[in-house]
């Protein structure tokens, strides 16, 4: 069924029928409907920073930046949703056409640019919603705000979020706002995450709990890199890591239509990549930090993979959008399948 309607929404453009696609996916939550789109997973629970995850598969953030769908995805079975990346005031993101679909690949290039309707209007969307388990908000910094200022952003968000947030996402990057990515390194990464630390403390005082903080890392780092992000993360005492982001190369994407087009990539060509991380991570963290992994989950036994690399929970992203609903359940199946997780 799901390959039937994806071929009829592929006849849009990729933009109309992902926003087509999140207004069915709300109707449908918000009717008590979704649920019948595909068959639930099997129960594989496990607890990553303090939190019960019902399955270790979950939804990535980017598909549904506004929180507009919350019930739906959560009536699909995920172990967990990501909502955003949200930013302090509505955004309109960059000039269309910036989404693009490499089928060929199994593949998205998007150039989005942090679109959406601001953190209010998210917070609503969450308060709204009938779902109950574990909801993630990523947030990130309004594109006209300078990078130096990038902190009082991130502050402005995590304020925000964080009484109806079961952790939060902070990105560090997308490559689709300029500047967004410098904040991965050095004493910016330090001083970003310092200030995220304080204001948790502060926050966990002022709601009586403590939600959890993700960083997400790009795929373009080098091994030294990825090592020294992954120390200051320990250092600074952040509760999880989320690899990875979109790539900037175009490795095996070259001489297909849009394969030029500037963005981020994401899908199956970026799946060695974020494994590679995954493991570069896992040999220096040795289990001080849960790693998180993203990228290139287009079958289930790419989940599978990365759980085998060093990863505590996965998430998808455009592997769902090719395949559909079925995918968590595959994936949920391969993990489980796993000798020892």
């Amino acid at each position: 069924m799901y390959s039937l309607a994806r071929d009829l929404l592929f006849k849009l453009s990729p933009e109309t029928s992902h926003d087509l696609s999140i207004d069915l996916i709300g109707a449908a939550g918000r009717l008590g409907l979704a649920g019948m789109l595909c068959k639930a997973p099997v129960a594989l629970p496990v607890s990553v920073m303090g939190l019960e995850f019902p399955n270790p598969v979950g939804l990535a953030a980017g598909l549904d930046k506004n929180g507009a769908a919350i019930d739906g995805f959560g009536q699909l079975g995920f172990g967990s949703i990501e909502i955003g990346t949200v930013t302090p005031r509505p955004q309109p993101g960059n000039p269309k056409p910036r989404l693009f679909r490499l089928p060929e690949a199994e593949a998205i290039i998007n150039r989005m640019g942090f679109n959406n309707r601001g953190v209010d209007a998210l917070v609503e969307n969450v308060r709204a919603a009938r779902y109950r388990g574990v909801l993630g908000i990523n947030i990130g910094k309004n594109f006209d705000t300078p990078v130096e200022r990038a902190v009082d952003d991130y502050l402005i968000c995590l304020d925000k979020v964080y009484a109806h947030a079961s952790y939060v996402t902070v990105n560090v990057s997308s490559p689709n706002t300029p500047g967004l990515r410098s904040l991965q390194f050095g004493d910016s990464l330090k001083q970003l995450l310092e200030a995220l630390r304080l204001r948790q403390e502060d926050l966990t005082r002022e709601h009586g709990r403590r939600v959890p903080l993700a960083i997400k890392i790009a795929p373009d780092m080098s091994d030294e890199e990825t090592v020294l992000v992954a120390d200051a993360l320990v250092q600074a005492g952040m509760d999880a890591v989320i690899a990875t982001n979109t790539t900037l190369t175009r490795d095996g994407v070259e001489t297909l239509a849009h394969g030029d087009e500037a963005g981020g990539l994401s899908g199956a060509p970026v799946r060695e990549k974020s494994t590679h991380i995954v493991r570069v991570l896992a040999e220096e963290l040795k289990g001080r930090l849960p790693i998180i992994a993203a990228g290139g989950i287009t079958e289930g036994r790419h989940a599978a993979e990365k759980i085998a690399a060093g990863a505590s929970l996965v998430q998808i992203y455009s592997g769902f959008i090719y395949k559909g609903p079925a995918l968590i359940r595959e994936s949920v199946d391969a993990i489980a399948a796993l000798p020892r997780r």
